[in-house]
């Protein structure tokens, strides 16, 4: 049997929130207002409800609002999917339509309703007005589609954009103007290549920007966003970290924790070991930028076909453990909320004809997660054996430990509580609640998560 141990003077970081973003989505959800027939309620409510709500549903606090380029509305590239062409705010000669975008817009501020309380705008590409080819992705691969001289132009728009939506009572906290700058950007979607010092130029434009609205002192940039742990995120940092003024404007690096590597078995020992990875890049950032902290702002499964059950939802709780353990990251976001293709993303699948969704054990594991570790919550080292992988977070004297049972079999754990909640997501059940029982049977293929307030530090053990 396995022991729970635990060692709670022994901390690390500071979480902030668990996220997700409403690109692709929201502005078709957003749409959504008739009757949901299982909870009474419009169907866009009730995803808001599952989504933010803690009661209702899994308290996400975080949201990437998509501050899009306008190919929705102009038609311009090649962008099969309309869900993935956005409208934008831009009217021209520096006017706004603030009507745009009216579906995404009502999602974002039902998040804030339910419970959000950090708002993210991050842009794929720029308005297709300042564009080089008017369009929201290059022509040419690696090139990037923005020229310098619209740098500015670029940043107030955007900055006008953080503006209106606070009036409105939106907490945007951060502005990330560049997502994924390595990729080539032809199409598909929306999105727009920089290289390193073309990021590094456009941030200190938009950070002189900053400085200049007092309003929005407090606004922080986040990126690069690289859209692979491996590759240049120390370039990304060195250009933006080592510029004092942009330094500024950023509390943390922002990185996507993907691992876009196939699965030779000549690449594991090298460009395929992606926990290497993860730990070099955490030894740089501790050896050189030891005050600023690490995010993951994006990450989906990446893998075709749509899969509702438990082997995607536990490779989504191995990578939010993976970087939570080894990139000590303080913020950790999931790529889009809802998928409405043939595809492993999402944690619910929409249906468009007619208009349904279901969840998926992705969403039911991230809640494992979500529900539970507060804003503020402190890491600190907790062990369940060699078969178990596990995390704990301690806040105000409640503790939360979630473990995963990758393997097929049950696996019994010894608790060293008095009393605690347990929840379990698995084959059977959906983040259900399980009576307290000091030897916890964890099923096969499961997401356990255990809350208590036993701060008798006798019942502890101590890892050493």
């Amino acid at each position: 049997m396995n022991r729970l141990l635990l060692a709670p003077k022994l901390t690390y970081q500071t979480f902030e929130r668990f996220g997700v973003s409403g690109a692709w989505w929201a502005q078709i959800v957003g749409g959504w207002d008739e009757i949901d027939e299982k909870s009474g309620i419009p169907k866009n409510e009730r995803i808001a409800e599952l989504l933010f709500d803690k009661e209702k549903g899994i308290g996400i606090r975080c949201y990437r609002y998509n501050l899009g380029a306008g190919s929705a509305e102009s038609g311009n590239g090649d962008i099969p999917n309309i869900s993935r062409r956005t409208e934008s705010f831009d009217a021209g000669n520096y006017k706004y339509d603030w009507s745009k975008d009216k579906n995404a817009v009502l999602m974002m501020k039902k998040a804030v309703e339910k419970g959000v309380d950090e708002v993210i705008f991050f842009v794929n590409s720029p308005i297709e007005r300042l564009t080089k080819n008017h369009k929201s992705h290059s022509d040419k691969s690696f090139t990037a589609n923005l020229d310098e001289k619209e740098y500015s132009r670029f940043a107030k728009y955007c900055l006008d954009c953080v503006e209106h939506f606070r009036a409105e009572g939106i907490p945007v906290k951060y502005l990330s103007p560049v997502n994924e700058p390595v990729w080539k950007w032809t199409g598909g979607q929306e999105g727009c290549h920089y290289k390193p010092t073309q990021v590094w130029k456009l941030f200190r434009v938009f950070s002189d920007a900053i400085d200049k609205r007092p309003a929005l002192s407090d606004l922080k940039l986040s990126g690069a966003e690289n859209g692979d742990i491996r590759w240049f995120n120390k370039t990304y940092c060195r250009l933006l970290l080592g510029d004092v003024k942009i330094k500024s404007k950023m509390d943390a690096i922002d990185v996507h924790s993907y691992f876009l590597c196939p699965d030779y078995l000549i690449l594991k020992k090298t460009i395929g070991n992606r926990l290497a990875f993860m730990k070099r890049f955490r030894k740089y950032m501790d050896r050189h930028y030891p005050d600023v902290p690490v995010k993951t702002s994006e990450w989906t499964h990446m893998k075709g076909g749509r899969d509702y059950g438990m082997k995607s939802a536990l490779e989504q709780t191995k990578v939010i453990m993976e970087d939570l353990k080894y990139l000590n990251v303080t913020s950790w976001q999931l790529w889009i909320a809802l998928s409405n293709v043939d595809y492993c993303d999402g944690l619910i699948y929409e249906f468009d004809s007619p208009r349904a969704f279901r969840l998926t054990k992705r969403y039911f594991a991230y809640g494992n997660f979500t529900k539970f570790i507060e804003p503020g919550s402190v890491r600190f080292e907790v062990n369940a054996g060699d078969d178990l992988d596990a995390v704990g977070f301690k806040k105000d004297g409640r503790f939360v430990i979630v473990i995963a049972n990758r393997q097929k079999n049950d696996i019994e754990i010894l608790l060293p509580f008095k009393d605690a909640e347990i929840y379990i997501t698995s084959e059977r059940y959906d983040l259900v609640k399980q009576l307290y029982v000091k030897q916890l049977n964890l099923p096969g293929r499961s997401v356990t998560t255990i809350v208590t307030d036993d701060t008798d530090i006798k019942h502890f053990e101590v890892v050493d």
